[in-house]
């Protein structure tokens, strides 16, 4: 019997190492790094400059389905290419690739957007395209889609042009605008399994969010996740039906082991029927969302707004939430559950979702942290949630201000219908800025939040560890002064020992004492061949992300000089900071700026020199700073042979004169060298010439 037991204990242990369909006690947030037509905000060029400021408080980025969708913008939902093209709206495969590893290298785990329960098609209704990957051609055929797919339209047009689809009818609901996949199909199964495993092996997502679950059957998610193992699922179960997610959950499960989280729906209509309505007790009661249940909170990804509820525009309104995002970010802050922060409101609400998820990590709270009802007052409508985490409590006070916040919590966010406050017990620093940048210098009030009365805050300034002998000591409730770049530790100090340490780094960029400083940002000429653009325009952004130039296009730039023989258009910036830079698209402006354009041209602080390199879109741009800038700091404008800052008829008068006569004080030998030989001669003069008439270098 023993050795049976045994034996049997072998068998399931690779079900044992299966996909789990999330991490349980799991303390991490997820970004949703995109919202409906973000194509700028979430190119992958974007979204990877962030990844510092996304470390401190994100540790998954969902982003948008990467794959080749054979539109100029697409979102992602009409796929078309699985393995070989990703050259998508938000950017080229290497700057994807290069994304997912910088986020990897700071603790950022990214979330592939599964599109598999349609597809799109070549160029009829049910060709597919043929891509190789690893040796082996995957194709879907007309027998894939599922035989009701459209209503029936699908088959119609198939039996009319001669194709066959499937014999099986689709195992969930039917969407008309592209092909729904038979998921009964082997040869689907196969084509999603080697697709789902690629994009964990070779792109390096950590895990899938699943679209649209409810068009096939749960199975088939729990059949994938299994085949694949990732560390993270979550599939969209449109749905405000408790028990229906809940039933969708239980259909991923394979040999008894659920395989895929979901977003939590009935929370978000929950949260939205509170904010929209400003009726708080609709928190209140059972049933509210999967974070709730004990069974499921583990499960539970809560969001309050996406790219399907947001609202678009008058006539594309959807199902917002209409007014108190903060406060709805914040009840699901201080809930369990895995919450999923939207782009919009990380954009438009950064600083006070920062301090909710710092309250968050302060307390420990986890996605199947133990939470409670602690008061509701219908007269005063307010509601208030207590969520116990592995270092303190968080308490969340929604809605009118009558409820009075015990005395052994301590409000550290707070803002219109919501307050979330921290246990004395958490023993912790708090700040009342967290990290990011700012444009002038500010204070920063330092709290200790702590059981012991007497505790005091000691803090540094240049990111050194404070200890009872390294630091400034300073009470509870007072501040400092902000007024550079720096990066802030604060602790308890009770009875010689420091507990409680937070960091924040900030950067302002208008610092206090610093000296600021003139660069000039130059681009060899693109009006000549083989560019010939018809204008120079410059498109930039500092690191504040504010427009230096205008909006898009930009700015048109006139300004010319000659650098080493070589003409270039330049533009002056002012570098007021330590962090402070400037960032640049250069284009040819007009109708056409979108297609003749550069790849961005980021972090630049001192005097630049650029070239584009290539003639396709979008255009590549050489730094050739090292080869230029010697001469410009040698003031020689080539061709400015009478140095009168110009280079005109009258240059090549002034040579020729000098040629002819000797007359060397009319001249600027150095300027007069147009082909760079060390010797003034007749050739010098044609070379003027030709670049007068012809704009030749």
């Amino acid at each position: 019997m023993k050795r049976m037991i045994l034996i049997a204990m072998w068998m399931l242990t690779p079900v044992l190492l299966m996909a789990q369909g999330w991490p349980t006690n799991y303390g991490g947030v997820m970004l949703q790094g995109f919202y409906w037509d973000s194509y700028n905000d979430s190119k992958w060029t974007n979204l990877e400059a962030q990844a510092d400021e996304f470390a401190e408080f994100f540790s998954l980025v969902w982003i948008p389905q990467s794959g080749y969708c054979s539109g100029y913008t697409s979102m992602g939902y009409d796929p078309l290419y699985w393995f070989t093209n990703y050259n998508s709206s938000f950017g080229s495969k290497a700057q994807l690739q290069s994304m997912i590893n910088t986020f990897s290298s700071k603790g950022i785990g990214t979330i592939a957007d599964v599109v598999i329960n349609h597809r799109k098609n070549v160029s009829n209704w049910v060709d597919f395209p043929a891509e190789t990957y690893k040796g082996v051609t995957y194709q879907l055929k007309s027998t894939d889609i599922c035989r009701d797919d459209d209503g029936g339209q699908a088959l119609s047009w198939a039996t009319s042009h001669g194709y066959s689809l499937s014999t099986n009818n689709d195992t969930g609901e039917d969407w008309s605008g592209m092909r729904d996949l038979d998921h009964n199909s082997t040869n689907v199964q196969n084509n999603v399994k080697a697709y789902i495993k690629m994009l964990l092996d070779d792109m390096g997502y950590v895990g899938f969010r699943y679209d649209m679950t409810r068009g096939y059957a749960a199975r088939f998610t729990g059949m994938y996740n299994a085949y694949a193992n990732p560390t993270y699922s979550v599939g969209e179960y449109w749905d405000g039906n408790l028990s229906a997610v809940k039933a969708w959950i239980d259909g991923t499960k394979v040999n008894g082991v659920v395989q895929s989280a979901a977003f939590d729906f009935p929370f978000r209509y929950t949260i939205r029927d509170a904010v929209n309505n400003n009726k708080w007790t609709n928190l209140s009661g059972t049933g509210k969302g999967l974070n709730t249940e004990s069974n499921y909170m583990r499960y539970a990804v809560t969001f309050v707004e996406n790219h399907d509820t947001q609202y678009r525009d008058a006539s594309n309104p959807q199902d917002p939430i209409t007014q108190y995002v903060e406060a709805a970010n914040a009840y699901m802050m201080a809930m369990p559950g895995t919450p999923c922060v939207f782009l919009k409101h990380w954009m438009s609400y950064k600083e006070s979702i920062k301090q909710m998820i710092y309250a968050r990590q302060l307390a420990g709270i986890t996605n199947t942290s133990a939470t409670a009802q602690y008061a509701y007052s219908n007269n005063n409508n307010y509601y208030v949630q207590r969520t116990t985490g592995s270092r303190g409590t968080l308490m969340a006070a929604m809605g009118g201000s009558a409820f009075t916040m015990p005395s052994s919590y301590v409000v550290v966010a707070s803002g219109t219908n919501y307050r979330l406050a921290l246990s004395k017990s958490t023993e912790t620093a708090w700040a009342s800025v967290p990290s990011g940048v700012s444009q002038d210098p500010f204070n920063v009030t330092l709290t200790a939040i702590s059981q012991n009365t007497g505790a005091q805050i000691v803090y540094t300034l240049d990111g050194t560890e404070p200890t009872a002998t390294n630091g400034i000591v300073i009470a509870s409730g007072e501040s400092v002064r902000i007024n550079k770049c720096l990066t802030l530790k604060a602790g308890l100090l009770v009875n010689g020992t420091v507990t409680g340490v937070i960091t924040r780094n900030y950067t302002v960029i208008n610092e206090e004492g610093y000296e600021a400083y003139e660069i000039t940002v130059y681009l060899k000429d693109p009006t000549v061949a083989p560019n010939n653009w018809p204008r120079v325009v410059y498109y930039c952004w500092d690191s504040n992300d504010a427009q230096q130039c205008g909006n898009w296009p930009g700015e048109v730039v006139t300004d010319t000089r000659m650098v080493h023989g070589e003409k270039f258009y330049y533009k002056t910036f002012t570098i007021t900071g330590s962090n402070y830079f400037v960032n640049f698209v250069f284009n040819q402006g007009g109708s056409t700026a979108g297609s003749h354009q550069t790849v961005d041209v980021t972090g630049v602080r001192e005097t630049a020199f650029f070239e584009v390199t290539t003639q396709t879109n979008k255009y590549q741009v050489r730094d050739v700073t090292a080869d230029y800038l010697p001469y410009l700091d040698n003031d020689i404008v080539i061709g400015d042979v009478n140095d009168d800052g110009n280079v005109s008829i009258a240059d090549v008068t002034a040579l020729i004169d000098y040629l002819l006569n000797g007359n060397a004080s009319a001249i600027n030998a150095d300027n007069a060298d147009m082909n760079a030989d060390d010797q003034i001669s007749i050739a010098d003069v044609t070379d003027l010439i030709d670049w007068l008439l012809n704009g030749n270098n």
